[in-house]
């Protein structure tokens, strides 16, 4: 377990203990991490700097599935062929530092999907890939007016 000192130093610099991932704002197990990544309520797909998938989440509600078969795959060899060369410019877009996102939605059925693709860049901006989130957005498109966070919650 990591303790924090009572001071106002900077924790940023102190280890993590064996078994803890280190991140700048933060620490986590892989478990939390794993389960804070499958408890979003979207899908999450990571392509390397080499168009290799390198991770997936599983969230609760999946739109697109996707088996393990797929991790090491290239990108292109996951897609459909007719979005194939959409998502080859995309990429592309990204490797070349034209574009950071890419963003469209389709209509699957009565449900509205969001998809996004995010480049990946660490620091000084090189990229490492590519983020993909998936989400149905047919209940948000629903949402008027506002509600509080403890309105007919407690």
């Amino acid at each position: 377990m990591l303790f924090l000192s009572e001071d106002k130093k900077d924790q940023s610099k102190v280890p993590a203990p064996t078994g803890i991932m280190q991140f700048e704002n933060g620490t986590l197990t892989k478990e939390q991490l794993d389960n804070l990544l499958n408890t979003t309520p979207f899908e999450i797909t990571f392509i390397d700097e080499n168009d290799t998938v390198r991770y997936f989440n599983k969230p609760e509600k999946v739109i697109f599935v996707r088996t393990k078969a797929i991790i090491g795959r290239k990108v292109q060899n996951c897609h459909p062929a007719k979005s194939l060369d959409t998502v080859t410019k995309i990429i592309e877009s990204f490797k070349t530092g034209k574009k950071n996102l890419a963003e469209f939605w389709i209509n699957m059925g009565s449900r509205m999907v969001h998809i996004r693709f995010f480049a990946v860049r660490d620091l000084v901006g090189k990229y490492l890939g590519t983020m993909e989130v998936v989400q149905d957005i047919t209940d948000i498109q629903k949402l008027q007016g506002e509600k509080r966070l403890l309105d007919g919650q407690a």
